[in-house]
């Protein structure tokens, strides 16, 4: 699974830096999958989606940080909980309903994404 955030975010940007796969950004801001991991050229990520690591793309939310799912592994494998969520002043860092995967396919992405 992935954590999302929520429309409550305030916007402090306290869970951005926690971040070791670079998963989150501010509202509005465009992003890459090469953005802190070792992803070059075209590539199919664990959940099946085809990128080019460099290219630019279009922001999740333009009001409020968001977090991109396919670069997200809840810290598994970094940390015991996601950063983000411990860092968040309003608890609006949540998980994704729509984005569930085991521990084991979340090793999988951050293996995939560090080399």
């Amino acid at each position: 699974m992935a954590i999302i955030i929520t429309d409550e975010c305030i916007n402090c940007g306290a869970c951005e830096p926690e971040c070791p796969n670079n998963a989150i950004y501010e509202g509005g801001v465009e992003w890459r999958m090469s953005d802190g991991t070792d992803l070059n050229g075209t590539i199919t990520t664990p959940m099946g989606n085809t990128y080019d690591s460099e290219e630019e793309q279009e922001p999740v939310d333009m009001d409020v940080y968001f977090i991109v799912s396919d670069k997200c592994t809840e810290c598994v494998g970094f940390h015991d909980e996601p950063q983000c969520a411990a860092v968040c002043p309003v608890d609006c860092c949540v998980d994704d309903p729509d984005h569930r995967e085991s521990d084991e396919k979340l090793l999988e992405k951050k293996a995939f994404m560090h080399l």
